[in-house]
């Protein structure tokens, strides 16, 4: 039966905040009815005492403010979707292991404040309680042995104080271990936990029926003085040592979203909203509607998504788009949720609220994109699917070697070597070593502005060798403005701007942007448009006042019968205006080159990649950009598809092809392109079509979002070299490899110890991408 869902007056019962029913992923079902929330924030307080929330907001559309609501338990765990990182299709509600491998779940979403994490809590309990009972343990089973103790206990006696000792620790501190062995079994895919709860049920029955029925054992499983050898402190130290790994993983996991956690505290809890009568009042952010004027003080963080209305200021926006530099402020321009005002005071008009800001859009993608997985952790999965078939063969053969041609006690020998080997491999170190640096970068990368939508974007983007990148708004500043007007005689200069920029109002060109501010700075009005229509890179027709308006390029104009004369045709004009078939004027724009365009331009062909520009300016225009920059592949007067067919172009000739590019017209290329780069001043389209979203839309951040790529690479490479590495020279050490030469042989609970430490290092090693710079 399907739960009914709430949609009057939808609002977040814990913020009182208006929520979107279709657009937020945030929802919670209790008692039959769905809850929806405006950030995974709420939905956790929600989710860990509803009926907290309930009891003060009875009515149907609750609207009371989490200040004035009981706060949910301290310590509660986070009660939303949770997910395997190794295995992103396994999703469940609440806490729990992943059945395949055995995993601790992680949430999916991320929260302002870290959530209790009860896996972490109860691990690092059990391995409280195992290393009290293992110690003692340790010291009854290798004192008399190699430090020369002299224990008052019979032999017997002495096995069953260490059963007693060791129970505790395998039965009750191990029982997470074993149980996640035995579902390994129960859906057939056989992981890590199968093979410790193997080896840690051999070594620990084997002792126990040793202890308790010692006389069916044969002579042949005995030691030189007749007793018969336990293994308890090894079955218990192997429990204690994946224990303390699996905390060490655990805490080492919970930091890999400290990046997101960091975006996510940057909005402030409370805004300051002026009032009509001009006076200012403190509300919650949550309280905060789009087209609320809010005054920002100096020194404060910018709290939603709006344009300046007065003041002027330097607002640092580091953190959010890896631009070490202050940007100045003043009337007009727009500022973002979570960065810093500066000396000066600001009042905005709020533009985007709740999700729909900036921040909220950086995180909701980099959260979707921590569960992609890259084309090289193929690799590791194909090996991972027989990796533990194929250690159980290998220990059953090394059982057979040593019983068959070892040392005596062979069969002692056979069994300790065989449980060594069982414990010391470790598919996990595989399973880890991509999706643990994808995670750490995707967050390093969102704190530098650079947002990859997927992990593919990430290995595709260390691997290119050609960049073909827009001019306006890439090369250029993508603010053109208006320098002049050629006119056909009897045409005034205001009527054949206001025609044009009527006709325009409706487009997202930075050129229909240039004629509607100059069209407003001269206080001239829009005139209604209807039947708009867009043609990327030429032109767009539209009806204003009656009249069929074509506003493009010239030969947009003349595929439609227009004339035009050779004089208008020769100069420096880029568009041109007509209406009714009859030509009325051309404008020429001006728009500079972006200041770091030159080095970025420098650095990347240092690095080996070839720049190509393509753009639909005329080739004069586009020439001289290309000569101040050094480029020297220039492509002029191309349509989307021309630049589309430039990257299938390129493509077909071998090469790993980048395009960047912001605009609508850019949005087919980049799609066609191997990456995609969306420089973050452009459009939505620009930015929906590539899997790399520059929120500086600056060349300086194809170069970091590069660097980025190519040292989480390398991270990478290094994670599966270690992790193939350790099971390829640990799992013939621990058959016995080494004894017919050094006579070594490895403890199982070396073993234990070594497996632990190889998650671990992957981790740790995967953390370091958090102290790239960028």
């Amino acid at each position: 039966m399907k739960l009914p869902t709430v949609h009057t007056g939808v609002r977040d019962p814990v913020c009182g905040m208006t929520v979107d029913p279709e657009k937020t992923p945030h929802r919670f079902d209790f008692q039959g009815v769905t809850y929806f929330f405006c950030c995974p924030h709420c939905l956790a307080k929600f989710s860990a005492n509803p009926e907290a929330y309930l009891h003060v907001a009875a009515s149907p559309s609750p609207a009371a403010h989490a200040e004035s609501k009981p706060p949910a338990p301290l310590g509660a765990a986070y009660q939303g979707t949770y997910t395997c990182p190794m295995h992103p299709e396994v999703q469940q509600l609440g806490p729990g292991s992943c059945p395949l491998c055995g995993m601790a779940l992680e949430p999916m979403d991320v929260t302002a404040e870290e959530p209790e994490n009860p896996e972490l809590a109860d691990f690092k309990r059990r391995f409280w309680v195992a290393l009290i009972f293992s110690l003692p343990l340790f010291a009854l089973a290798m004192g008399p042995s190699h430090w020369g103790w002299h224990l008052p206990f019979a032999p017997g006696a002495l096995n069953w104080l260490q059963a007693l000792l060791a129970t505790p620790v395998v039965l009750g501190a191990g029982w997470p271990l074993l149980q996640r062995g035995w579902q390994s079994l129960l859906v057939r895919s056989l992981n890590m936990f199968t093979l410790i709860g193997m080896g840690v049920v051999a070594a620990f029955a084997f002792s126990l029926a040793a202890t308790v029925l010692p006389g069916f054992f044969p002579q042949a499983l005995r030691l030189p003085d007749g007793s018969l050898p336990v293994y308890f402190e090894a079955a218990a130290g192997i429990v204690t040592l994946v224990l303390l790994g699996q905390v060490l993983e655990l805490t080492a996991r919970g930091r890999t979203s400290q990046a997101i956690r960091s975006l996510l505290n940057l909005a402030p809890p409370t805004a300051q909203r002026l009032k009509e009568n001009g006076t200012l009042e403190e509300i919650p952010l949550g309280d905060v509607r789009v087209g609320d004027r809010l005054q920002v003080r100096p020194g404060d963080r910018i709290p939603v998504d709006g344009v300046v209305l007065a003041g002027e200021s330097e607002v640092d926006e580091s953190m959010m788009t890896g631009e070490s530099m202050p940007q100045a402020k003043k009337a007009g321009d727009l500022v973002f949720a979570g960065t810093v005002n500066g000396h000066g005071a600001l009042q905005i008009r709020a533009e985007k609220v709740g999700s729909d800001t900036l921040l909220a859009h950086i995180v909701q993608l980099v959260a979707q994109a921590q569960r992609s997985r890259a084309p090289v952790q193929k690799l590791a999965d194909q090996v991972a699917a027989v990796f533990v078939p194929a250690v159980v063969a290998v220990a059953l053969v090394t059982f057979l070697v040593w019983a068959w041609v070892g040392p005596e006690p062979r069969l002692t020998h056979a069994l300790v070597n065989a449980v060594a080997v069982l414990i010391i491999a470790c598919p996990c170190a595989l399973g880890l070593a991509t999706p643990m640096s994808v995670m750490v970068a995707l967050g390093r990368g969102a704190q530098a502005g650079v947002l990859f939508r997927n992990a593919e974007a990430i290995e595709l983007l260390a691997k290119v060798d050609t960049l073909v990148v827009d001019k306006t708004g890439t090369l250029t500043e993508g603010k053109p403005t208006l320098q002049a007007l050629q006119l056909t005689p009897g045409v005034s200069e205001d009527h054949a701007l206001q025609l044009a920029a009527s006709a325009e109002q409706a487009s997202e060109h930075p050129l229909a942007k240039a004629l509607v501010a100059e069209a407003q700075r001269r206080g001239l009005g829009l005139l209604p448009g209807e039947a708009f229509h867009a043609h990327p890179g030429q032109g767009i027709k539209a009806l204003v006042g009656g009249q069929k308006v074509l506003v493009g390029s010239a030969a947009f104009l003349e595929r439609r019968g227009i004339p035009l004369s050779a004089a208008a045709k020769s100069g420096s004009a880029s568009v041109f205006l007509a209406a009714d078939g009859v030509f009325l004027a051309s404008f020429t724009y001006a728009d500079p080159i972006k200041p770091l365009a030159r080095n970025a331009i420098a650095e990347l062909q240092a690095e080996g990649i070839e720049v190509v520009m393509a753009s639909g300016d005329r080739r004069e225009i586009a020439e001289q950009v290309a000569r101040e920059l050094g480029i020297s592949q220039v492509l002029a007067g191309v349509s989307p598809q021309g630049k589309v067919e430039l990257v299938e172009k390129l493509k077909s000739e071998g090469r790993i092809v980048a395009m960047a590019g912001d605009g609508i017209n850019d949005a087919p290329s980049l799609a066609a392109a191997h990456v995609g780069i969306a420089m973050g001043t452009g459009t939505d389209v620009a930015m929906e079509a590539a899997p790399v979203t520059l929120v500086k839309g600056d060349l300086t951040a194809i170069l970091r979002a590069r660097q980025l790529a190519t040292k989480t690479m390398g991270n990478i490479k290094q994670n599966l070299f270690w992790a193939f590495a350790y099971n390829t020279l640990g799992v013939p050490i621990a058959a016995g490899a080494l004894y017919p030469f050094f006579g070594l042989l490895l403890s199982p609970v070396v073993a234990a110890a070594a497996m632990s430490f190889s998650s671990l290092t992957v981790v740790a090693n995967a953390l370091r991408l958090q102290a790239v710079r960028l």
